[in-house]
């Protein structure tokens, strides 16, 4: 979308106006689609995907944004004439007259819900969310199970709560690599842009809009856009304080001593699924301050170049390297591993709001097995009593608490977090870091520290 934006000359209320129309209508399609399926005289899946597409951005600015029927209609009708087909454009016309005679969403999910095509919450409750708050019911039942405390009604109440929150915008966040936050902040300012520190990483700085990319702080690799959960679970690794090395300061804060870095002599650390490079950027500053070595590692070459670029204004050493980290030569020895793992991303849909209609459950035994592979190739690396850190951007229990489950057999012994840093009230769930869009204002995060066994 930022390239689009660009490409068009989009800015300002026409580029917040684009956004919303084709982010927006990706989040809400699995509603767009229902409303539609009434007023078609064929099955969605027999009607051309460039047809229905425009229906569902008619849908869209007829239902959630402030565009009037008229416009509406006549733009998607015009849309369809020059780009599908004028054949079609009267059935455009006629379907999205029919939407907006029906009312507005709740009136169409109202009229849907007596007529017994959505079910009720009692009836099915993930039935129920999945069209309401347009999820594939996978999904909700995924959310549902990581949320799960044995109450159906808080339950379902936290499940909707996270429903919600993947379909509002993420607020835009930036980290800052290679000059102190307070300094950043103040240069934003300073120009007339409003933002404010983060709410939980001693890095991050928070804006209200605008175009993150054309800051001269981000074009120049100073700070990054990195979300905030994101930074945290990076800061964990850094901050994280082994049993039998004393007690952990709060490191997360702005409390942390002495920019809350360890006094560890000459440590290695490794970031063995490095791309794009947010998360190697705050751990090459932190290991740096310690005189110690960043290894970045990326099975991708075009992504081992973003790493390359996240890292270039981070003062240090650390070397970005190309391979397969499970197949891969690499020396054994090092005294913190981040496993960033490949995932299903359920815990970004908000910023990936196609992710939610492209990823199947299917996909699910494939990753876990590759994410297991990689813990365990972590453990392989890491020194005896060195810490790894394997995180994902997903909620499943199948990528995050059955993954780790396996420690034991791979070496390690799972650490609950909380025995090696301080963290904010309602962050650590059992053992585990647990960030929600709902509850936090991050992107869903799963972090779980593991110590090799001596």
């Amino acid at each position: 979308m930022p390239a689009i934006l660009r490409q068009r000359g989009l800015h300002g209320r026409s580029a917040a106006f684009a956004t919303e129309l084709g982010y927006g209508t990706l989040r809400w399609a699995g509603r767009h689609d229902a409303i539609l399926g009434v007023c078609l005289d064929r099955p969605l899946d027999r009607v051309d995907p460039g047809l229905l597409a425009a229906l569902r951005l008619g849908v869209h600015q007829l239902h959630q944004m402030r565009v009037g029927t008229h416009a509406a209609v006549d733009e998607s009708v015009e849309l369809v004439r020059g780009e599908i087909s004028p054949r079609v454009a009267g059935l455009t016309n006629a379907v999205l007259r029919k939407v907006a005679s029906g009312g507005s969403a709740q009136d169409w999910l109202d009229r849907l819900i007596a007529e017994g095509r959505v079910p009720t919450m009692s009836e099915d409750p993930a039935g129920h969310l999945a069209v309401v708050l347009s999820h594939p019911q996978w999904i909700v039942t995924a959310l549902h199970d990581a949320l799960a405390t044995g109450d159906p009604e808080i339950d379902w109440a936290r499940t909707r709560a996270e429903l919600v929150a993947d379909n509002q915008p993420a607020p835009v966040t930036l980290v800052a690599r290679s000059l102190p936050r307070a300094e950043l902040l103040e240069q934003l300012v300073s120009r007339g842009t409003r933002a404010e520190v983060g709410q939980w990483s001693r890095l991050a700085v928070r804006l209200a809009g605008g175009a993150p990319g054309d800051l001269p702080e981000v074009v120049d690799g100073r700070a990054g856009v990195q979300d905030e959960g994101s930074q945290i679970v990076a800061l964990l690794l850094a901050d994280a304080e082994p049993a039998g090395v004393g007690s952990a300061a709060n490191r997360l804060g702005d409390a942390a001593r002495a920019g809350g870095e360890l006094a560890d002599s000459g440590p290695r650390w490794l970031d063995m699924c490095a791309g794009p490079g947010g998360k190697a950027a705050v751990l090459a500053a932190a290991v740096a301050v310690r005189g110690g070595t960043l290894t970045a590692l990326e099975q991708h070459p075009h992504r081992a170049d973003l790493v390359r670029r996240a890292l270039r204004t981070v003062p240090g050493q650390h070397d970005v390297l190309v391979g397969d980290a499970i197949s891969m030569s690499l020396d054994a020895g090092f005294d913190r591993v981040l496993v960033d793992a490949p995932c299903t991303g359920l815990g970004a849909l908000r910023r990936r709001p196609e992710a939610r209609w492209r990823r199947q459950p299917q996909e699910l035994p494939t990753l876990a097995a590759l994410q297991r592979r990689l813990l365990r190739r972590a453990l392989e690396v890491v020194r005896p009593g060195g810490l790894v850190v394997y995180a994902t951007c997903s909620p499943h229990l199948a990528e995050t608490e059955a993954v780790v489950a396996d420690a034991r057999r791979f070496g390690g012994r799972i650490v609950p977090v909380t025995e090696v840093v301080d963290l904010p009230d309602g962050f650590a769930s059992g053992a585990f870091l647990r960030l929600w869009p709902g509850v936090h204002g991050t992107d869903g995060m799963f972090a779980a520290v593991i110590q090799r066994v001596p």
